[in-house]
């Protein structure tokens, strides 16, 4: 996204995208206090999760939102690992989303600047600002439990970006393989059995990175009081507040940010 000639300023409005393999959600955000200033908007991700059709469902979107004026910020975050506005991975989509120009495609599309994130740091990033990590210090790392293992890193409130927790090995084997929520489903593993595996892998996540505090994510944490008790970690390990409006502010408070 390119700088605005001009002092750096930090836009009170912006507009934050979340797209993932099965919906697109989108609002309007007001990045100095988290709130949505519009109804959240959600429509069907198309089938087979082609670039152009994604592409064609956000500009609908975005349109929605009535910015006449092309100044409102946009942010979008997607299920990939996204380097220099290329998403290099894609998860329950398309595969022509691998190695794509995705930001480039967006504001082409668009006629204006955006900004393109991957959604678990997009995710970290709101909870940082708006939800369960508010004002921590050091290393918070937020892990998005659902059909994988999605991570964010935020040292001192700066994002490192595209971490991809969900693939360390853990006893020979991807992690989400076995700790994500749907492997909880698939294997019909009880709360206190899918603990344990959470435990495992909780463990090796505290001795490698050390955390301040570990954030819990994705859709199942609005059912953390069945799980999170059984977890003993060094750490403190919280829900996430912020649940399915996480991406949308997340995108939308980068997307605001001054540029140097």
């Amino acid at each position: 996204m390119s700088d605005q000639s001009g002092p750096a300023t930090t836009p009170t409005l912006a507009i934050g995208i979340d797209i993932g393999g099965t919906g697109i959600k989108g609002a309007l955000v007001d990045v100095a206090t988290g709130e949505l200033m519009s109804e959240r908007l959600k429509v069907p991700t198309p089938k087979g999760g082609e670039p152009a059709d994604i592409v064609a469902e956000v500009a609908t979107m975005v349109e929605a939102f009535g910015d006449s004026t092309g100044r409102v910020p946009i942010g979008v975050c997607f299920p990939a690992v996204v380097i220099n506005g290329h998403t290099m991975s894609a998860a329950n989509v398309s595969k022509r989303w691998i190695g794509l120009p995705a930001e480039t495609l967006f504001e082409k599309t668009l006629g204006r600047d955006i900004t393109f994130v991957n959604d678990a740091d997009a995710a970290g990033v709101a909870e940082l600002h708006f939800g369960a990590a508010r004002g921590k210090r050091g290393l918070v790392i937020m892990t998005t439990l659902g059909t994988g293992i999605g991570s964010a890193f935020l040292y001192d409130g700066v994002l490192i970006p595209n971490t991809e927790l969900g693939h360390l090995e853990v006893d020979g084997r991807d992690a989400e393989s076995r700790a994500s929520f749907a492997a909880k489903e698939r294997s019909r593993l009880s709360w206190r059995n899918w603990a344990k595996r959470l435990q495992r892998y909780y463990d090796t996540v505290e001795m490698l990175f050390s955390p301040s505090l570990i954030v819990v994510g994705g859709g199942v944490s609005k059912e953390a009081a069945e799980f999170l008790p059984f977890l003993h970690l060094r750490a403190p390990i919280v829900p996430a507040e912020l649940r399915n409006n996480a991406g949308i502010l997340g995108a939308a408070w980068l997307a605001a940010r001054p540029r140097n």
